[in-house]
């Protein structure tokens, strides 16, 4: 039987492969077969995301991707005659919670560079001829914070704005290099941001109230790394441009 998840032999870049949903999503790609390129700043924990990968040509690269010059030097290193890329996903991100009055233009740069500018680049260096296998598929890690507010979140917010509203028109100039671009937008997943959320609302009944949202409970990271997974191969030939929520129900209010 055919299985159209199947992503054997492909060479796949997952930014953010460190931690939390970025490591979920490398080892759960490994699982269907793809050679991993990992990219991100913590070498150790990077290795720990390595030793759990299932057999295969797996790789890491460090990168601070706030150095967005150095994004195309990384293609450059990667990828050869050898080596194409089949897919990127950003899954790298930081968020901050700051209310408006003590919100610094540092802030909004900081988030905004890693969150998006570097996501703009990876395509832009990914989408080159010499470093992709004749097309392939991209996805972000994009976020229900793109079409709901969250106190203190503004900088974030608007950086997974940016990137919703970006991929619509990557997808019409992409498509004649047979390339698909796409999102994940979570609600909310059980990863470290959680905790930390969870750690600055200081309010024990922060998650009963969440989950009178998001009513199928908090999330899980293979929740969202499925999708991705989904987006990447050929059972989505016909997806771009667009963005598939994964929030356990939280937008249905």
């Amino acid at each position: 039987m055919i299985n159209p998840m199947d992503l054997s032999g492909k060479n796949i870049m997952v930014t953010g492969a460190s931690a939390g949903i970025g490591k979920e999503i490398a080892i759960h790609l490994s699982s269907l077969g793809a050679n991993i390129i990992m990219v991100a700043r913590d070498e150790e924990r990077l290795k720990e995301t390595y030793n759990e990968l299932e057999p295969g040509q797996h790789s890491y690269y460090l990168l601070d991707l706030t150095n967005l010059d150095e994004i195309g030097k990384m293609f450059d290193n990667i990828c050869s005659d050898e080596l194409k890329l089949s897919g990127l996903v950003h899954s790298a991100g930081i968020s901050k919670t700051v209310p408006l009055q003590y919100l610094k233009t540092s802030d909004l740069n900081n988030i905004m560079t890693i969150n998006f500018y570097s996501f703009i680049e990876l395509v832009k260096h990914f989408s080159k001829r010499k470093n992709n296998d004749n097309g392939g598929s991209i996805v972000a890690i994009s976020s229900i914070s793109n079409k709901v507010g969250a106190r203190g979140l503004t900088a974030y917010c608007a950086s997974k704005g940016a990137i919703e509203s970006a991929i619509r028109s990557l997808a019409l100039e992409l498509v004649a290099k047979k390339i698909r671009i796409n999102s994940v937008a979570p609600g909310m997943i059980a990863t470290r941001i959680y905790d930390g959320l969870r750690d600055v609302v200081n309010n024990e009944d922060f998650e009963a109230d969440l989950i009178k949202r998001q009513i199928m409970g908090i999330g899980k990271p293979e929740d969202v790394a499925n999708s991705v997974a989904f987006l990447l191969s050929a059972a989505s030939g016909f997806i771009t441009g667009t963005s598939i929520v994964v929030d356990g129900g939280y937008l249905a209010h």
